[in-house]
C-alpha cells in the first residue's frame, strides 16, 4: 500500500472521528479516500484490521461509555446521542465489545468511578474489541 493511500485512508477515520453521530456509509467515506466503495474497504481493513463499520461502531461505542459513566442519559437516549438507531442493535454491540450490557456498565461504573478523574477514567475504558 502506498503513502498516498494511507494518507488518504487516515483522512476517511479521521471524518469517522469526527462525525460518529452521523449517518456514515461507506460510498462517502470511499469519496473522501478518492477510492471505489470495494477498494476502500479492502484496504481500510488491510491498514487498520477491521472494516470501516466496526472501527465507526468501536467509536461510537466509546462515546456511549463515557455518556453513560457520566450517568445523566438514559441508554435510550445515549443509544441515539451516539448515532445508532437502534435500541436493540446498540444494546448488542455494546455487549460484544465491552462484554456487559450498556445498563450494567452504567451501574457498576458509576459506582466505581464515582471519585476517578475523568482523564484516567478515559485511559482504562477505550473499547478493546475481543478475539473472537
Amino acid at each position: 500500500m502506498s503513502t498516498d493511500d494511507l494518507v488518504r485512508l487516515r483522512r476517511a477515520r479521521d471524518l469517522m472521528d469526527r462525525s460518529y453521530r452521523e449517518p456514515i456509509d461507506v460510498a462517502v467515506l470511499a469519496r473522501e479516500a478518492l477510492m471505489s466503495p470495494g477498494h476502500f474497504s479492502r484496504s481500510f481493513r488491510a491498514a487498520f484490521g477491521e472494516t470501516p463499520y466496526s472501527y465507526l461502531m468501536t467509536r461510537r461505542i466509546e462515546r456511549a461509555k463515557a455518556l453513560l459513566r457520566r450517568g445523566d442519559l438514559s441508554v435510550t437516549e445515549v443509544c441515539f446521542e451516539v448515532g445508532c438507531t437502534s435500541l436493540g442493535s446498540f444494546s448488542s454491540r455494546f455487549t460484544e465489545i465491552v462484554g456487559e450490557s450498556p445498563s450494567v456498565y452504567r451501574a457498576r461504573s458509576h459506582e466505581e468511578s464515582a471519585n476517578i478523574p475523568a482523564c484516567y477514567a478515559r485511559m482504562f475504558t477505550r473499547p478493546v474489541r475481543r478475539p473472537g
